[in-house]
């Protein structure tokens, strides 16, 4: 009888332990991948509390979220604390380094280990929550992602003056690699903010003052991060920034208010943003500016009736960094965070980037400010895309191939592509460029040998050797001897100038090549906003003219820059001004007395071995100005495509730009010919004409094709980018370009906000830039 109770037992015992386990392998309808993705959203939604459903919408400040120990990361006690009280979903700025986040090469995340990190805090979650929902990692990638180890690519404004969306597109698939790689997910970027006020601080982050330039070299970018296709391996959510008008503040000042009419809006400031969707962006971030004395952060008009009613948008958005804290604080248009939390979410915020306003909207629910249903519409956008990304199948990444892949040679060739690419030649007086291998050469300059000013905002500490400054470019050229280096001076500190010895070596040089311009370098020194942006203080001494919060009230090189110029000029030696910039700065000084000027912009980690293969006829330059650079600051705004009447001179001076938009030269000539204009089809037009490198030397030629409506209902700019092309021309070569306008290009927005074509005269100018027009012809729209 015991024997047969026994027996009895171990078999029940057998029989509950297969039981648990075919129960453990019943996957619940969310968990299981053969669904569709509405199914598993909508199942998992039906199973959360109120609680989780915040938490997804919450995104908080992550990069206190781990513990480096040895070759291993741990979640940080902090991340525990915020998961178990917030149940948070998604995380910001993890892998970020710089002097804001006190991250740096010591006790920062290389690629291995940042992918360590990612796949840490996944599992945390994954295994301490009840729901196991992976997190969404957002990192910052303007110009390559903001982490240690990463490739770091011109800024924006850099690239948009490649004019090249080729090229753009590859910048966009190594960024997208080198996120996924390290376990994130989200790339905030590009930056589709019109750069029509200089003075403002983040030009350097814009792709240009037009809404064409911008928009196709934004959906670009946007292809080039996945497209929106979330399934392919490398593809990110990008994140267009910022909606709308923030690069047009009043007086330049970062996050001010932005005076545009609502026509305005629809011909030139969303435009870029709408191409960039139809690409398939999927995130939009929300700006810190008010519109008409609505903040951007809680404007249903912008946020749900215009992006999702009539765009049919259906990704999700996000607001910038405590901006919704701001519709209280800064804005003052909600008396608590909560309202301005409840704002923001029923005019169509979804994520919340710093997570102070959402984390009360728990209550704000039981005080019936919102209600559950309206909280679950957010949610399931965020869960939707955490499907289709495949994160619950597949939360984890190889930190193996993390170490291995990024930065690899081949995206490292993709910088220096694109830093070739960018470099834009304003003068060459007399030939002085290329530059001869035999001379002895003078290299001096704040921005000569210093590898931050070489890179811009949001940039992460830099390995010794990883970055290219222009010196150690021309010493790749050179033979030591031939080369000497003296700073000169800083960008802004006056106590360490040294110009008497910069002139002296001068005298024992045969060309003198001198790096002026601005930074945007942050530093340890620097104060900085609870939002990352730096704060000016006269207190402080730094070479930080430029960057988020830096607003200039001039465009003149600071400290002693111009004295330093003036007196390398009195030698009379041929001198060689490269300024480097994050936006167009006051070049008046150098147009008249250089002997050859060009701008680098801020040109990444291998800008200066792109600018020497410029500077000694290595690489023909073929960049061109993404702005118009003013001649002087009482200019602004001197964007190229405005209504009329146009500018008339002013009483000291003209009131033309001192270059204009999509100026720039070559070390090669070509001419335009043979312009042809075929009507072929129901509003559209095909534009032939060739292009002939009649010079010495192989280059790139970017052909511009601008249009003028004659006569409208609405008064249209005097020239509109509408087509462009960047095309390599053999020496002795033509090559026919063929360009067709299609009915988007001949639309106006009309008296009745209508967006029309409608029938009269266009004429269609082309040239080599805004101001260099050199065929034009006119066609008629029946």
């Amino acid at each position: 009888m015991k024997r047969i109770l026994i027996s009895t037992m171990a078999c029940c015992m057998a029989l509950s332990l297969s039981a648990a386990k075919k129960k453990a392998k019943e996957l619940l309808p969310y968990q299981n991948p053969k669904l569709s993705v509405e199914q598993r959203v909508n199942d998992l939604v039906s199973r959360m509390t109120l609680q989780e459903k915040v938490g997804q919408l919450r995104c908080t400040l992550a990069w206190n979220y781990y513990t480096i120990k040895g070759k291993n990361v741990e979640p940080s006690e902090l991340f525990k604390k915020d998961i178990a009280e917030g149940q948070i979903g998604m995380l910001w700025g993890t892998y970020r380094a710089d002097p804001w986040t006190q991250k740096s090469l010591e006790n920062g995340l290389n690629p291995e280990l940042a992918a360590k990190a990612g796949n840490a805090l996944q599992k945390y979650v994954i295994e301490h929550t009840r729901l196991g929902i992976p997190l969404f990692l957002a990192e910052e990638a303007p110009h390559g992602h903001m982490a240690i180890g990463t490739t770091v690519f011109p800024t924006g404004f850099g690239m948009a003056a490649t004019w090249n969306p080729a090229l753009i597109e590859k910048t966009g698939e190594v960024i997208g690699q080198e996120i996924r790689l390290q376990g994130g997910h989200i790339s905030y970027g590009p930056v589709l903010d019109l750069a029509r006020e200089p003075r403002w601080s983040r030009v350097e982050e814009t792709m240009g003052e037009d809404p064409v330039l911008a928009g196709e070299l934004g959906a670009a970018m946007v292809k080039g991060l996945g497209g929106g296709i979330l399934s392919k391996p490398y593809s990110t959510i990008a994140t267009l920034k910022h909606f709308i008008g923030y690069g047009t503040t009043e007086a330049g000042q970062n996050g001010g208010i932005t005076i545009a009419g609502a026509r305005e809006l629809q011909e030139s400031f969303l435009p870029p943003f709408k191409k960039a969707i139809n690409a398939g962006a999927l995130s939009v971030m929300t700006s810190y500016n008010s519109l008409d004395g609505i903040p951007s952060t809680c404007s249903k008009a912008l946020l749900t009736d215009l992006l999702r009613t009539q765009w049919g948008f259906n990704g999700f958005v996000v607001s910038d960094l405590y901006s919704i804290d701001g519709i209280h604080g800064t804005h003052r248009v909600a008396e608590t965070k909560q309202q301005a939390g409840v704002m923001a979410l029923k005019a169509g915020v979804d994520a919340d980037l710093g997570a102070l306003a959402f984390g009360r909207l728990e209550d704000a629910v039981q005080k019936g400010m919102v209600t559950e249903a309206e909280i679950d519409v957010a949610v399931k956008r965020i869960l939707k895309m955490k499907f289709e990304m495949g994160l619950f199948e597949h939360p984890y990444v190889d930190a193996a191939q993390a170490k291995q892949l990024v930065r690899s040679d081949n995206n490292k060739a993709v910088a220096l592509q694109v830093a070739r690419e960018i470099i834009t030649l304003l003068k060459n007086q007399n030939h002085v460029l290329p530059l001869s291998k035999t001379q002895k050469v003078l290299v001096c300059g704040p921005n000569a040998d210093n590898v931050y000013n070489m890179l811009g905002d949001y940039t992460a500490p830099q390995e010794e050797g990883n970055v290219k400054t222009i010196l150690a470019g021309i010493r790749s050229k050179l033979p030591a001897s031939q080369v000497t280096y003296v700073k000169g001076c800083a960008v802004r500190d006056t106590t360490a100038s040294n110009i008497a010895e910069a002139v002296a070596a001068a005298k024992q040089a045969d060309v003198v090549v001198v790096a002026v311009g601005g930074s945007s370098a942050r530093d340890f020194k620097t104060s900085y906003k609870e939002t990352g942006a730096a704060v000016t203080d006269s207190k402080t001494i730094s070479d930080m003219d430029c960057g988020e919060g830096f607003d200039r009230a001039t465009l003149t090189p600071l400290g002693h820059q111009m004295q330093l110029l003036k007196a390398l000029k009195a030698i009379g030696k041929p001198l060689v001004v490269v300024y480097i910039e994050g936006r167009p700065m006051d070049k008046s000084w150098a147009a008249q007395h250089a002997d050859a000027l060009l701008t680098a912009y801020y040109p990444g980690q291998e800008g200066g071995t792109a600018i020497a293969d410029v500077l000694f006829g290595d690489y023909n330059p073929a960049g061109r100005l993404p702005v118009s650079v003013p001649a002087n600051v009482g200019q602004i705004p001197v964007y190229y495509n405005k209504k009329p009447p146009m500018p008339h001179d002013y009483v000291e001076m003209s009131a033309r730009p001192l270059y204009a938009f999509g100026y720039g030269l070559s070390y090669t000539t070509f001419k335009y010919d043979d312009l042809n204009i075929e009507e072929t089809g129901d509003t559209q037009f095909k534009v032939t004409f060739n292009v002939t490198n009649t010079g010495d030397m192989d280059g790139d030629e970017v052909v511009q094709l601008y249009l003028h409506d004659e006569f409208a209902s609405t008064a249209q700019p005097m020239m509109q980018l509408k087509k462009f092309s960047r095309i390599f021309i053999p020496k002795g070569e033509t090559k026919q370009v063929s360009f067709t306008l299609e009915a988007e290009d001949l639309e106006i927005v009309d008296q009745e906000m209508n967006h029309v074509v409608e029938t009269g005269d266009f004429t269609v100018m082309i040239g080599p830039s805004s101001d260099n027009i050199i065929l034009k012809a006119t066609f008629t729209q029946n």
